[in-house]
C-alpha cells in the first residue's frame, strides 16, 4: 500500500491548506507547467513553486483533479510569499489537497521521503506475502490439507474463501462465502465447452462492496476444481500473490492425493488378478497386502458385483472394489489395459446398500467362496451385459434359459454352422422347421406330424434327411441337445433382427 498525504505531510513538514489527506502517494512529480497532466499517471503529488500560477486557478485545479493526482503542494518564499488564497479557494472548492512547502523544505527531500516509505511499504508487503505463504504452507501440511489451504487463505486477506470440484459443486467454505454466485459462474464457464476445458479462464467477479477471484486448481489441460476467495478491498499485488500460492498449494495437494489414489487401487487391482488365480494362499496374501487400504476382504461366502467404471470413486468407499482386467478373468494384462468395468466384494447383507451406489448397469454373482471366484465374476459380469442398463442378479438370468448364458456372437455362430446344411437343403420341404417339431414333441411322431399337418412317414423321411445332412444320430439325447440349443440361438437371433 502507497503512503497517504497525512503520512507524507508528517514525515516532511508540509502544512496542510485545503483537502483530505486521506489520498494515497504513489511518486512525487516536480512541474512548473501550467498544465502538466500530460506528464502524470495520476496518484502522483505535485510540486511547484508556482512561477506561473498567477490566474485561472480554477483551470489548473480542474486539470489536476481530472488527471486523479494525489494532492498539490505549492513552495513559499520563492515565487510567492504565501500560497494564492485564490489557489486554496478553488482547491478547497474541488476537494483537491493543496499543501504549503517550506522555503527550507526542498523539493528533493519530499521526493526522497515518499520514495523511503514506497520503499517500506514494498518491503512491508513482500515481507507479509512471505509470511503469508509459510501460513499457507503449514496449512498445506495439515491431514485435511486442501480445507485448512481455504481457510487459512480467508484469514490471511480478511475475507472469505471456498473450494469446488470440477463440475463446481462445493467441497468446502469459510464463513460469508458467495458459494451460489460462485457456483453459477464455474458452470457457465465449464458450459463453454471441450476450448473452455483445454483453457481453463481464471474469473473476477464483481459485486457491490466485494470483490471476487475464482481460479483453476490443478496441473493438466481440465482442471481438476475450482476455489474462490473474495475481501471487501480491492486485490493487490500481495493479495494476488498469496492467492497463487494457495492455488499452487491447492493443485499440489490434490495431484498428490490424486496419485495416491491411483497407487492405492493399483495395488487392489493386483489383488484382484491375486484372488483370480485362485492359488491355495491367495486369499491370505491378499489379506497382508491390503491391510491398510481402507475396506478389507468380507468373509465368506462373499458375493460379487461388476459394475462400470464410472461407479469407482462411489463403491470403493464402501467395500473392497478393484478394476477388472480385460479379457478372461485369470489373465494379468499390461496395468494401461482396462476393461471398464470394476469388481466389488461383499457380504450379502450389504450388497443392497452397494448396489444402490451403482451409476448405470450392474450385474450381480451368487454366492461363492474365494477360490471359486472366477465363477463368481464371470456370473456377474453376464448379468451385467446381459442387465440393459438395471442391475440384474445372475440367478435372475438364469431363469431365461440356457441360450441366454453363453455369449451372443458365439450362440449366433455355433446355430448358423450347426444348421447350415439344412437352411442349405433344396428341397421344398422345411427341414429347420420340421426339426424344431420334433424336438418339441420329444420325438413323438404323430404329435409332431401333426403340428406340422403332414403324415408321419413324411416326417419320419425329413428326419432321415436331417440326419443323414448332419451325420448325427438323433436318438443320441446328446445331439438333441446340441440341436435344441442350435435352434433356441438362431430364434433369438432372428427375433434380435426384427
Amino acid at each position: 500500500m502507497a503512503p497517504s498525504l497525512q503520512v507524507v505531510a508528517r514525515r516532511t513538514g508540509l502544512r496542510p491548506l485545503a483537502g483530505s489527506l486521506d489520498r494515497d502517494v504513489r511518486w512525487v512529480a516536480v512541474s512548473e507547467l501550467e498544465d502538466p497532466t500530460p506528464f502524470l499517471e495520476g496518484g502522483e503529488l505535485v510540486l511547484t513553486t508556482g512561477m506561473r500560477l498567477t490566474s485561472d486557478f480554477d483551470g489548473y485545479v480542474g486539470r489536476l483533479m481530472a488527471r486523479g493526482v494525489a494532492g498539490l503542494g505549492v513552495a513559499v518564499g520563492l515565487t510567492h510569499e504565501e500560497v494564492p488564497p485564490a489557489l486554496v479557494a478553488a482547491a478547497g472548492a474541488a476537494g483537491l489537497p493543496l499543501l504549503e512547502v517550506p522555503r527550507e523544505t526542498p523539493f528533493i527531500s519530499v521526493t526522497k521521503a515518499v520514495s523511503d516509505l514506497l520503499a517500506a511499504e514494498q518491503y512491508e508487503e513482500v515481507t507479509r506475502a512471505f509470511a503469508a505463504q509459510a501460513g499457507l504452507t503449514r496449512a498445506a501440511l495439515h491431514p485435511d490439507g486442501t480445507h485448512a489451504v481455504i481457510d487459512r487463505l480467508a484469514r490471511e486477506l480478511d475475507g472469505w474463501a471456498a473450494l469446488f470440484d470440477d463440475a463446481g459443486d462445493l467441497l468446502h467454505a469459510t464463513r460469508g462465502a458467495r458459494t451460489g454466485m460462485v457456483a453459477a459462474a464455474i458452470k457457465r464457464l465449464r458450459g463453454r465447452g471441450t476450448e473452455a476445458e483445454r483453457a481453463p479462464a481464471t474469473l473476477a467477479l464483481a459485486e457491490p462492496g466485494e470483490n471476487v477471484v475464482v481460479q483453476p486448481v490443478g496441473g493438466g489441460p481440465r482442471p481438476r476444481g475450482f476455489f474462490a476467495v473474495g475481501t471487501a478491498r480491492a486485490f493487490t499485488p500481495v493479495s494476488h500473490t498469496v492467492v497463487n500460492a494457495a492455488g499452487s498449494l491447492l493443485t499440489l495437494a490434490l495431484e498428490q492425493g490424486s496419485a495416491q489414489l491411483e497407487g492405492s487401487r493399483r495395488v487392489r487391482d493386483a489383488v484382484l488378478r491375486l484372488l483370480l488365480s485362485e492359488r491355495p494362499s491367495a486369499l491370505a496374501e491378499a489379506r497382508t497386502v491390503l491391510g491398510p487400504l481402507g475396506p478389507g476382504l468380507p468373509d465368506e461366502p462373499v458375493i460379487v458385483l461388476v459394475a462400470g467404471e464410472e461407479s469407482l470413486e462411489a463403491l470403493e468407499s464402501l467395500a473392497f472394489t478393484a478394476r477388472l482386467p480385460p479379457g478372461p478373468v485369470a489373465a494379468d494384462p499390461p496395468a494401461r489395459e482396462r476393461s471398464g468395468a470394476v469388481v466389488v466384494i461383499v457380504e450379502e447383507s450389504r450388497m443392497a446398500e452397494v448396489a444402490g451406489a451403482v451409476t448405470g448397469g450392474a450385474g450381480i454373482g451368487g454366492p461363492c467362496s474365494y477360490r471359486g471366484l472366477r465363477a463368481g465374476v464371470e456370473q456377474a459380469r453376464l448379468a451385467r451385459e446381459r442387465g440393459g442398463g438395471r442391475v440384474l442378479r445372475f440367478d435372475e438370468l438364469a431363469g431365461q434359459g440356457l441360450v441366454a448364458l453363453v455369449e451372443p456372437e458365439a450362440a449366433r455362430a455355433f446355430a448358423t454352422a450347426k444348421l447350415a446344411p439344412l437352411a442349405a437343403y433344396g428341397s421344398r420341404a422345411d427341414l429347420v422347421g420340421s426339426l424344431r417339431a420334433y424336438l418339441e414333441s420329444n420325438g413323438h411322431w404323430d404329435a409332431a406330424a401333426q403340428r406340422l399337418g403332414v403324415h408321419r412317414h413324411t416326417l419320419r423321411y425329413r428326419m432321415r434327411r436331417v440326419a443323414e445332412l448332419l451325420g448325427r444320430d438323433l436318438d443320441d439325447p446328446g445331439v438333441r441337445a446340441e440341436l435344441w440349443f442350435a435352434l433356441e440361438a438362431a430364434g433369438q437371433s432372428l427375433s434380435a433382427e426384427k
